[in-house]
């Protein structure tokens, strides 16, 4: 394992060349592989994501650094920026800033639900990131808590357009809102993945990151995900089919507003959810927080193994990749064709 470890690092400093050295790999990324390097002529850290061998396979480098342009020419204050990507010897790859802080997943880990007013005001700064990519049209596909880090009180957004990219890269490409690429490999992840995601519809579009957004709202403001405890196959099966229980009976300080919010983001079908990040910003500012209380009604849970800095450097690219088969099996077959039905 040392050596493949020593190999991969090896590659990834030829690859980058003089422009940058590689310093040392981050731990808690999953399945992808993420290393902290040194910008040589400014002297800056930045972070390099490696796609891993599963993704790279059928990939076309051109067509990935296409894809990535358009991300990368994204500037907003809660959106970490792509700043290079490329392709050598089949080993796809690329830079963002490295930001110090935390990842969301982290925080929620370590202590659970939010106050009220962070956890509204750190909604609204997704939320706000969202509806500024959403306008460039780039949808996110992945949004989840280990792609938001926190950095000095405030939200920011890491791979946004990742997963489409990597999708539309593969040998023959792949379909608007396609979370399968040509490999069979599952683009998103099971439990933050919308209905249509879940259900392989090509319709996909940005309301799905409002999916999303509420899977994270919900965790936030309950300090655990509304369909905690399933395996990958019963979470896409839940998200297709299943109810979950009401923000408001897993916190009782929640004012009417916020948790009916959170159950509209939770929607099944699309059309019932909020139609724009505009509009979750809108109702999320509606919000009144004066006379509320502020303390969470959530217990601590155990703290991450890596560093703080680490996850938040990190994000979250890895485990976004899930085997098809978690989709393919007859129980799953059946409640998507029952939700189809339903349309």
């Amino acid at each position: 394992m040392t050596s493949f470890r020593a190999q991969l690092r090896d590659r990834l400093q030829e690859a980058l060349g003089e422009r940058y050295t590689v310093d040392r790999e981050l731990r808690g990324a999953g399945m992808s592989r993420v290393f902290v390097a040194t910008e040589t002529t400014l002297g800056r850290s930045v972070v390099v994501k490696v796609l891993p061998p599963e993704m790279s396979g059928g990939l076309s480098g051109a067509r990935f650094r296409r894809e990535v342009q358009l991300i990368a020419q994204l500037r907003h204050p809660h959106v970490v920026p792509l700043l290079t990507a490329g392709e050598h010897r089949r080993l796809l790859y690329y830079t963002m800033p490295l930001v110090e802080g935390e990842s969301l997943r982290a925080r929620i880990d370590r202590e659970g639900a939010f106050p009220l007013t962070p956890a509204v005001k750190l909604l609204r700064e997704i939320a706000d990131a969202l509806a500024y990519a959403h306008g460039r049209g780039i949808v996110h596909r992945d949004l989840k808590p280990d792609n938001i880090l926190i950095a000095d009180g405030h939200a920011h957004v890491v791979d946004f357009g990742i997963a489409k990219a990597v999708a539309a890269s593969h040998d023959g490409g792949a379909s608007e809102g396609r979370p399968f690429t040509s490999a069979g490999v599952a683009l998103g992840t099971p439990s933050y993945m919308s209905p249509e995601q879940a259900a392989a519809d090509p319709s996909v579009d940005h309301r799905a990151d409002l999916y999303a957004l509420g899977v994270l709202a919900y965790e936030i403001l309950a300090g655990r995900h509304p369909f905690a405890g399933r395996a990958p196959q019963a979470m896409l099966a839940a998200h297709v089919t299943e109810k979950p229980e009401p923000v408001a009976r897993r916190r009782a300080d929640l004012p009417n507003a916020l948790a009916a919010l959170v159950g509209r983001l939770l929607e099944k079908r699309p059309t019932d959810r909020p139609q724009s990040a505009a509009e979750v910003i809108q109702a999320l500012d509606a919000i009144p927080l004066g006379a509320t209380q502020e303390a969470p009604a959530a217990s601590a849970a155990a703290p991450s193994a890596a560093t703080a800095p680490e996850r938040a450097a990190a994000g979250g690219v890895g485990p976004w990749l899930v085997v098809a088969l978690c989709v393919a099996t007859l129980a799953l077959g059946l409640a998507l064709g029952l939700w189809f039905g339903r349309r």
